[in-house]
Formats: structure tokens, sequence, C-alpha cells
């Protein structure tokens, strides 16, 4: 009896929590904000917003479209990580130190109207955003279809709704809202082609859609929508093809979450940005499942996002990504890094100047009391200790200050970098389909543990570059723990050349010496993947101790011709302790072949004999 009391009584507690524990729901309706009438509502969904408590509370949208204009009442300074420092950003919508909000847009359109940053969490925790695609009527890149090209004009169609324009001696216009920026033809990757299958042919990026003398050019209005550009090309894009006409600059992400965390993203299509698609600054614990940064195909666009898709920097804790695709980028899907800083001068035993090293870096809050930072040495990238912060004093938007527990080494100087290693996330990627984007893939810096499985790729360039760079974009750092395995590799995967793209996974950190007895990268294994190379590099790796290549399947595609200065499957330089084994080779792969450099033969652990091992070529 006693017992059957005790279950009814949990009965009761339980029912009775969930009841009095239900989160309050909020219809815009209810607040005057109705879809489909044109109007901007980004002032009366701020406002909504700021009348809510720390109460859980989900806003829903019913299903429509609703749209965003600029408001001066949401202009806020922010300095976004590889982002030019355009301030005030305009905000659409602004989640200020909030708490416990479930955005549902329930599949609803939010389109946006000039350079505007759609979504702004700012140290804002328990946040979900769910159901919604993100776009604009009017884009801030432009597209064109090639209907005409040879070696003296190239004649394009441009969609004069989505992309007005107007034509001038010196090139095209565009405007819309309240912006305009100008437009002209360029070499290398600033213009992209894409095929009718939304994939960037081969031999083009870095290579150039478009060359010979792109100074005397001229450009001349042929019809409605239609363009004359005459010139003299050595090189012109397929007819048929469609070009993306970059032209305006990164000045806002889709969505920017900054020193905030327990975020939750899911079902939702990012349409278009005017720069990073959705940036994660100083965050903890996010989860993005189909969250995919594609073009509108309904508008028939080839371009999504300005630059990369989902960029992390500086992050911690649990980053899950499943089940998201990219496509139509101009910039990398994914990019997970901290940012190295350069020390300017040791003022004392516990005191450092540091500065802001990439203009696309500056006003970071980049330390915190307690944080761990590694002292770097720039020509090798070794960690030559370890420090606690104690106060962090920003000085202007180029330097600042940092203050230690602990004595710092005597030898730091103009010659080191810092890390903040407390800012490393864990990272898991899963189920994803990258299709053609302007560069490559996933990039991956952090010495959390990394876990890439299951995913397709289709890039452009290589489909996974680990890097690390305390010279130039000082994103750091190096890695410990990555687990590659069970991904598709397709024929497209660094089909052109871009930068840092030495083969379809790429190991490439930026260190001027490397020291093959103390690498910079650790514990890398790719297994069980296929892959399909059209041409020889599929496995570039620098410094790197533990280094894995077993048990994946390698066929020979024939989707486009090996134009690769690399003729090696396989280039290892400055690294220890490499296997390859259990690989299957298709008969047809060209080279079955590996090329060491800076390192012994005993290093390598080789049981696929049919791998030829070369030591003394140089292949850059």
């Amino acid at each position: 009896m006693k017992l059957i009391y005790i279950l009814i009584l949990s009965v009761y507690f339980f029912t009775g929590c969930t009841v009095a524990s239900k989160i309050k729901e909020i219809s815009v309706i209810d607040h005057g904000i109705t879809p489909n009438t044109k109007q901007s509502i980004t002032s009366e969904v701020n406002k909504l917003i700021e009348s809510l408590n720390n109460d859980p509370v989900t806003i829903i949208f019913p299903k429509g479209s609703y749209d965003f204009y600029p408001d001066s009442s949401y202009f806020r300074s922010y300095f976004e990580t590889n982002t030019y420092d355009v301030n005030p950003k305009r905000l659409a919508i602004l989640l200020e130190k909030k708490k416990n909000i479930t955005i549902d847009a329930q599949g609803s359109d939010f389109i946006f109207h000039g350079h505007i940053q759609p979504f702004t969490l700012d140290n804002s925790e328990n946040i979900s955003i769910k159901n919604v695609n993100i776009d604009w009527d009017q884009p801030l890149t432009a597209e064109s279809e090639v209907i005409e090209a040879d070696s003296t004009h190239i004649l394009i169609k441009i969609d004069t709704i989505q992309f007005p324009y107007t034509v001038h001696e010196k090139g095209l216009t565009f405007a819309a809202d309240d912006w305009k920026s100008e437009w002209k033809l360029s070499g290398g990757s600033w213009l992209i082609e894409f095929n009718k299958e939304h994939i960037i042919p081969a031999f083009t990026g870095d290579h150039g859609t478009v060359n010979g003398d792109l100074k005397n050019v001229t450009y001349t209005e042929a019809g409605p929508g239609l363009v004359l550009i005459k010139g003299n090309y050595t090189k012109t894009p397929v007819v048929g093809n469609y070009l993306v006409m970059r032209h305006s600059t990164r000045d806002h992400a889709g969505m920017f979450m900054f020193h905030s965390k327990n975020i939750k993203l899911e079902n939702i299509n990012v349409y278009h940005t005017s720069g990073l698609g959705i940036l994660s600054q100083y965050c903890e614990n996010i989860e993005m499942r189909k969250v995919n940064m594609i073009p509108n195909l309904n508008k028939n666009r080839y371009l999504s996002g300005h630059d990369d898709g989902l960029h992390f920097m500086g992050c911690k804790g649990e980053i899950i990504i499943d089940d998201c695709d990219a496509q139509g980028l101009m910039d990398d899907p994914i990019n997970i890094h901290g940012t190295y800083v350069p020390v300017i001068q040791r003022v004392n035993d516990t005191t450092l100047k540091c500065s802001y090293a990439h203009d696309m870096s500056l006003g970071l809050i980049w330390a915190k009391n307690g944080d761990s930072i590694g002292f770097i040495d720039k020509k090798t990238m070794h960690t030559i200790g370890i420090g606690f912060i104690s106060k962090f004093t920003k000085l202007d938007e180029n330097n600042f200050m940092l203050e230690f527990q602990n004595k710092i080494p005597e030898v730091l100087s103009a010659e080191y970098s810092l890390e903040n290693i407390s800012w490393t996330p864990n990272v898991t990627i899963t189920n994803c389909f990258v299709g053609s984007n302007r560069a490559r893939g996933y990039l991956i810096s952090t010495p959390g543990k990394v876990i890439i499985e299951n995913n397709i790729f289709e890039t452009s360039g290589s489909a996974i570059l680990i890097a690390g760079d305390a010279n130039y974009w000082y994103e750091s750092g190096s890695v410990k723990d990555i687990t590659i395995k069970n991904n598709e590799f397709r024929s497209p995967c660094n089909s052109s050349s871009y930068q840092f793209c030495k083969a379809i996974i790429s190991i490439y950190p930026e260190i001027p010496n490397a020291d093959p007895l103390r690498p910079y990268h650790k514990n890398i294994t790719i297994e069980n993947n296929s892959f399909k190379p059209s041409d020889y590099p599929i496995l570039y790796a620098k410094s790197v101790d533990g280094l894995k290549f077993n048990d994946n399947t390698i066929t020979r595609s024939f989707d486009f011709e090996p134009w690769h200065s690399q003729k090696h499957n396989f280039l290892f330089d400055a690294c220890k302790h490499v296997e390859i084994s259990g690989n299957k080779i298709g008969k047809d792969v060209l080279g079955k072949n590996i090329l060491l450099k800076n390192m012994s033969i005993h290093e390598l652990k080789l049981t696929n004999l049919e791998l030829k091992i070369d030591t003394s070529i140089n292949e850059n």
C-alpha cells in the first residue's frame, strides 16, 4: 500500500511539474505582426523580444512571408571575425542578454533588404531558432547566364528584377534598396562559373573563368537584360553556364552568435547573406541540424552565401553539425578555428602587449580572467609554455594588454604569437552534403576531439583542410584527435586550384621551419572512406605525428583531365608515425605512389605494396 501511494504521488508530482512548466507560446499575430504585407516588421519583432523575461517561451510566426528593413534603433557596433568592420551593423532580429527563447517560424520566408544582419544573439543562452528561410528579394551579389562566348566577346543575360543594374564604360553598377556596388570583369576566383548541375567546372577557381587582357574591356547594353563584354580573351566560360558576379563586401553575417551558449538551430535554409553565413564567436555548446546554406532554386539561383557557410571562431564545449547541406558558397562551408595574436612587446614579467594581426580580426575580446594561453614560436609553431590570464585590457581596435597570473618566458618577443587554448571545442560533423562551392570544404583547427563521418563531398577545392597559421591568416590551432571515416569524396573534389589545396585532404599548416622531430598536428585517422579522384593528389600532410590512412577505397574517375603539378597520390612532409594499410586501390588510379620529404622512410608503415615510395623528388 505504501509503495502504491508513493507511485501515485510520483505520477502526480511529475504530471503537475509538466503542466506547471509548460512553455508559453506567443503568436506574433497577437502583437500586430502579420505575414505577406511587404511592410518592415523589424521594430515590432524587437519590441516583442525586449518585453520578455527569462521564463521559457516560444515565439511563433504563422507561415508566410515577413520583411525586414534596417531600423536605426537596432544599429550596433560589433567586431565580427573574418568580416570587414563596417560599423554600426544593421540588425534585423536582436536577442541581447536573453534566455530560454525559441523562435519557430513554421517554414516562413524572412526576406531582408539591403545590408543587414538577419539574426544576432548577444550574450544569450538557451536559444533555439527553427523552421525559417533566410533570403533577399534582391541579393547583394549578382548572377548571369552565359549566352555567347569566344575570344573577342562574352554576352551575358541578367535577371533585371533580382539584380537591377546599369551599364557604363568601365563595367556595371548594381543597385537596390539603399546600396549600390561596382562590378567589372576579373580573373582568378573572384568570378565563379557554375554549370547547370551547380558544379564549378574543373580547372577554374584560381586558374580563372575568364583570362586574357582584362584591363581593356568594353561594356555595352545589347538589349533588355543583355550585356556585351568585348575584349581579347584566352579563356572564356561555357555557353549555358552561369556566372557569380561578386561585387559587394562581407560586412554582415546571416546569423551572428556572440558570447552566447546552449544554442540550437534546426530546419533553416540560408539562401543568401551579405557575408559569412552563420558566425559563432566565443560561444559554447552549439547544435545545428538541417541547417542548409544553399541557393534558392525556386529563383533559379546558383549562389547562396557571400563567403563561408558555418564559421566558428574561439568557441568551446560541443559543436554538433548533422544533416546540413552546403552549395553555391563563395568560400568554405565549415570553418572552425581560434585566432592567434602576435606579441608586440614583453612589458614585464607578467604583462604582454599584443595586436590583432589580421584586419578581419580587430577588436575581439580575445581572453578572459583564468583563460589558458599558449606561447607559440612563429617559425616552428612549437608551444614553449603556458600562461594564465588575470586581466585583458583593450587599448584600441588594434592593440590590447594581457596580464598573467604567472611569470611569462623571458624570450617572448615579436617572434612569438599567442593561442587561447581555453576556447577550443569538440566537433562532430555527420550526414552532411558538401556540394560545389568556391574553395574548400571543411577547415578544422581545434585541439578538441573531432569526428567527421558519413558525409558526401563534391568540393571544387580540397574537401578537408587541416591548417594552422600564426603568420598570415592567424587561424589557430593544432589538432590532437581527428577521425575522418565513412565519407564519400566524389570526383569534383580538388578539381580546381585554390589556396592551400594540395590534395583532396590537405593537412597544411603554415610553418616556416617544420621540425620533423616535433610535428605540429597529432593523431589523424582517415579510414573506411571512398575516393574517386580524376587527378593524382589524394592526401597531402605536413608536420603530423600519428597519421593513419587505412581501409579506404580509391577508384579512378575520368570526369576531368588531370592538371595538378603534384604527381603523387600521397605526399608526407616532416611527419612521424605514418601508416597506410588495407586500402583498395583501383587499377586505373593514377600514380600509385608516395613522396616523402624531410622525414625518414622508417616513419612510414606501408602494407599497400602496390604504392611506390619516392624520397628524392623535389615536388611542390
